[in-house]
């Protein structure tokens, strides 16, 4: 029952910041220099993104992230 709540909240919020978004939206003060300034800005973000999550996954499969054990040498 406490999930049922929480989505149905949680939907609400979203409908209504979507309303509101869309309610205040004018597409036309918007230049194609700009609308080609915010696809590849998007773009490259999410290429960025998605980039080093890979090389995060990539190096923690290699092991690159394992603890490294430094040998001290003795004080005798």
């Amino acid at each position: 029952m406490k999930i049922i709540l929480l989505v149905v909240s949680l939907s609400g919020i979203l409908a209504a910041a979507l309303v509101f978004a869309l309610a205040g939206w004018d597409s036309s003060s918007m230049s194609i220099h700009g609308w080609i300034a915010l696809g590849l800005g998007t773009f490259l973000s999410l290429a960025l993104g998605g980039g080093r999550m890979a090389l995060t996954f990539y190096s923690a499969r290699k092991g690159f992230d394992d603890r490294i054990e430094v040998d001290v040498p003795d004080e005798d």
